[in-house]
């Protein structure tokens, strides 16, 4: 009988990462599922789903498999972020060797679901089917170079219909301890998280679910990080021009103004009325990458306001 062949340098590199990961999930009883469950996951086939991926992986033995699988999916206490850090350090260091992290990339993933029992699944904008339908929504934080990104945070959203509903969240496992929060708000602890991690730092980037939010903005401002964010055209902000004064503070409390003052000089206007009121030649055609088939490009034009109130 001819011996094995010896298994090649990316077989190598792959049981290192695996086992790695593995040794995230903490228990040694996890260890062989959470390999199993990752190779299932890389193997051929469309469904990735926990029956297909036992038959795939244990044809001899589909329900062994199958119940070890599902125990370590639905019912083994480990920890998800820990798998993320562990990839984390296996990732980012080859990533570093070829650039330096230039983004951290806040972003929704939709999975479009059937029925109404998986865990935050309600009727709701899902971008893989282009509208409104049942599915559940992840936000995840991701650290990019020029060549290449991978996830360091991801979170389930609970919406307000699941959050408050204590039958269903018994009946799905909601761990009593996950309270409503909004998306900015996941991504704002997810950011400071990978901050105190000590991840290179990179600009902020988010699109306009959660650039538009005011306070997901005063908060990354006051971190004191840089960001580029997709706003709703119908957001308010002040002219570029003099800053206006700070309003009085509270006469009751003494607590100092959270507004600035209002008067027939400074009104806020809509950043499409500020769009609109701009020359042609203040608007610049930018090319930023190679898409698929074309550079991606856009128009922009930059206003800063002056310093200092008037």
């Amino acid at each position: 009988m001819a011996d094995k062949a010896e298994p090649g340098p990316q077989q190598r590199r792959f049981a290192a990462y695996i086992e790695g990961l593995a040794k995230a999930a903490g228990h040694a009883d996890r260890k062989i599922p959470l390999k199993n469950y990752g190779t299932g996951l890389l193997l051929p086939g469309e469904r990735k789903s926990i029956e297909p991926m036992a038959a795939r992986l244990a044809p001899d033995g589909v329900p062994r498999m199958h119940q070890s699988l599902h125990h370590l999916v639905a019912e083994a206490p480990w920890s998800d972020q820990g798998v993320l850090d562990g990839v984390l350090d296996s990732v980012l260091p080859a990533m570093l060797k070829r650039g330096p992290v230039v983004a951290w990339v806040i972003d929704d993933t939709r999975f479009p679901k059937k029925g109404q029992h998986s865990v935050g699944v309600t009727r709701q904008d899902c971008g893989p089917v282009g509208k409104q339908e049942n599915c559940r929504v992840a936000v995840s934080l991701s650290v990019t170079t020029e060549s290449s990104s991978m996830p360091v945070a991801f979170r389930l959203y609970l919406p307000e219909v699941w959050a408050h509903d204590s039958d269903r969240r018994e009946k799905a496992g909601v761990p009593s301890e996950v309270a409503l929060r909004t998306k900015p708000e996941i991504a704002l602890e997810q950011i400071r998280r990978a901050r105190e991690r000590g991840i290179p730092e990179g600009v902020v980037l988010a699109d306009a679910g959660y650039g538009t939010d005011t306070g997901f903005r005063m908060q990354l401002s006051k971190m004191e990080w840089h960001y580029v964010v997709g706003i709703m055209s119908t957001v308010s902000v002040w002219n570029p021009g003099p800053v206006p004064k700070p309003a009085p503070a509270d006469q009751g409390t003494g607590r100092p103004p959270r507004l600035l003052q209002r008067d027939r000089k400074h009104q806020p206007v809509s950043v499409k009325q500020v769009a609109e009121s701009l020359p042609a030649e203040a608007w610049k055609d930018v090319a930023w990458r190679q898409g698929l088939n074309q550079k991606l490009r856009a128009r922009f034009a930059c206003r800063a306001r002056t310093s200092g109130p008037s």
